[in-house]
């Protein structure tokens, strides 16, 4: 009885129709796994309630739209087509996020193909790879130690062009000239640079260089900040 209230207009003899305890099995380990992959990705993650409330709930909509496929050609086609038109009116991701999207988005592919064990695995081993590869620090804090803008102000009747590159030529392997700006109603100019330092333990002693070279006036060092939407 359950079974013909949940049958579709259009089911025949011939297609297979899920059951409702199918259904509401899948649906319920697509949560549960949804809900796992949400509370992994908060771990030690700048996050917005929405996003997570995404992630909780996208493996049982993938779960749903692939059971309603269920193997029609004609079906997933149309699926792909409805889904191509969709366009996220949002601020780009960063890597992290679009991983975890992806991790949802084939935990709920699984389940909806029927394979609860197998989508179980995957989530577990997957979620256990993220709590470790975000413990190792693979080279992160090194890397940020190394990348840094440094800001000076020179006075308005010191030529900016080369002034530096002997020091920085010394001190960095890489660097570029972003931003030139007066300041001071136009009695001084300050550059921006982002630089790749040789040695980080040598950083003070680059600047004592550039206070000589730029009239002891104000010089700032801070971290390169990496813009979100690259991955």
């Amino acid at each position: 009885m359950l079974n013909n209230i949940f049958k579709g207009l259009f089911d025949t003899d011939i297609v297979s129709v899920i059951s409702v305890t199918d259904f509401i099995l899948c649906i319920a380990f697509s949560l549960v796994l949804g809900l796992l992959v949400a509370l992994t990705y908060m771990y030690r993650t700048r996050y917005t309630k929405s996003f997570v409330i995404t992630l909780a709930l996208l493996p049982a909509v993938v779960c749903v739209v692939i059971m309603l496929v269920n193997g029609n050609v004609g079906t997933g086609v149309a699926v792909a087509g409805a889904f191509s038109l969709v366009r996220f009116r949002s601020v780009p991701g960063t890597a992290k996020e679009i991983c975890m999207l992806f991790l949802a988005m084939g935990t709920g592919l699984i389940a909806g193909m029927g394979y609860i064990g197998f989508a179980v695995l995957f989530t577990v081993l997957m979620c256990i790879m993220f709590f470790v590869y975000n413990r190792l620090d693979l080279g992160s804090k090194k890397n940020s130690e190394t990348y840094k803008t440094l800001t000076i102000t020179i006075p308005e009747d010191l030529d900016y062009t080369g002034v530096f590159d002997e020091i920085f030529n010394e001190y960095t392997f890489s660097y570029d000239l972003l931003r030139v700006k007066t300041t001071n109603m136009g009695s001084m100019f300050r550059l921006t640079y982002n630089i790749a330092l040789r040695d980080v333990s040598r950083e003070k002693e680059m600047i004592d260089k550039l206070r000589c070279r730029n009239g002891n006036l104000e010089i700032s060092v801070s971290k390169q900040e990496t813009v979100s939407a690259e991955l």
